[in-house]
């Protein structure tokens, strides 16, 4: 027994399929790249502030230990990020999107 969907649900099942065809088509790409930009500035950012951490000094201390409050969730995945091992295909550089 199947069940028949009716005309309102089809509709909005085709215009969902149609919006998520037209985000991979068009937005996809520039939602990616606005992340990758998010995350090397916030790694940026991390580095000037809490860079101590790693061999870094970059700030003076007061100003660092007044950020530190609302830096202290992000420590340490931002650690295990910078400290991490890379090879140069891991560069968005080398990428062979769109190609």
């Amino acid at each position: 027994m199947q069940i028949q969907l009716k005309w309102p649900e089809k509709l909005r099942g085709i215009r969902q399929v149609a919006r998520d065809f037209m985000y991979g088509m068009l937005g996809m790409e520039f939602a990616n790249h606005a992340m990758e930009m998010r995350a090397s500035l916030e790694s940026l950012f991390m580095l000037a502030t809490v860079g101590e951490m790693i061999g870094v000094p970059v700030l003076p201390p007061y100003y660092s230990l007044r950020l530190l409050p609302y830096l202290v969730p992000q420590i340490k995945t931002w650690k295990r990020r910078v400290l991490r091992e890379r090879e140069f295909t891991d560069e968005p550089d080398y990428h062979l999107e769109g190609l």
